[in-house]
């Protein structure tokens, strides 16, 4: 049973949770960034219906969408260790970090990887046949003519799934990384105020995913004016 509540440790545990948030923005970004690399290599074979890759990538797809983030990081946690093992390689002393960060680029990668591909079949064909009959290859109708246009029907999809990563992440603390859920719970258990921590991290995460949906949103008026713009002429 914990103490009782006290108003004020609120606005002490505040700045003491804050340093921890430069290793959640961290997880978050290098997360997103690996994840749209691993979006874009998955969802063009099935785009192109690619044999046998486009059949693994939509197996992929459906198991990281279809299985809770935690159980994958325990997955990666503990068997991605004993799988390599097999073959003499010993990572078992690498840092948690390590696991969290393909956990969530693995499972933010099959998510990106549906936005994509529904962005790249958004841009009507028509558009790149006829990008090849003024003797534009495959390769440069898919640079210079659709990937632009999907990239704008896709961004408001990308900030709405990174805004819920950015939730995910508070669950890298299991497997012991000292991220802001990790350090409130060491301060729980050095306090007993357990709903004063709990609405320190509330507050700071509803306040990043806000000033995160608010920068989203003015970019994607920005390119919305681009677009526009380029309508116009």
């Amino acid at each position: 049973m914990g103490r009782q509540f006290d108003i004020t440790l609120i606005l002490d545990f505040l700045p003491k949770l804050l340093s921890y948030l430069p290793i959640t923005l961290f997880i978050l970004t290098a997360a997103v960034f690996l994840g749209l690399i691993i979006g874009f290599l998955v969802a063009l074979p099935r785009v192109y219906n690619i044999p046998v890759i486009g059949k693994i990538a939509i197996v992929y797809v459906s198991f990281m969408r279809g299985t809770p983030i935690l159980i994958q990081l325990f997955l990666i946690y503990y068997g991605l260790p004993a799988i390599l093992q097999l073959i003499h390689i010993d990572i078992t002393r690498m840092n948690p970090m390590f696991f969290v960060i393909i956990t969530y680029a693995l499972s933010s990668g099959a998510t990106f990887s549906e936005i994509i591909r529904a962005g790249i079949q958004s841009v009507e064909r028509g558009q790149e046949e006829a990008a090849y009959s003024i003797g534009m290859s495959k390769k440069q109708a898919f640079i210079r003519i659709i990937l632009p246009q999907a990239l704008i029907m896709m961004f408001p999809n990308f900030g709405n799934s990174i805004i819920s990563f950015l939730k995910d992440t508070s669950l890298a603390f299991t497997i012991g990384v000292m991220d802001m859920l990790g350090r409130g719970d060491t301060i729980i258990a050095a306090t007993a105020h357990a709903l004063e921590v709990y609405i320190s991290l509330s507050i700071i995460y509803y306040t990043i995913a806000l000033l995160l949906e608010k920068g989203f949103k003015l970019s994607e008026k920005q390119l919305q004016k681009h677009r526009k713009e380029i309508a116009v002429h």
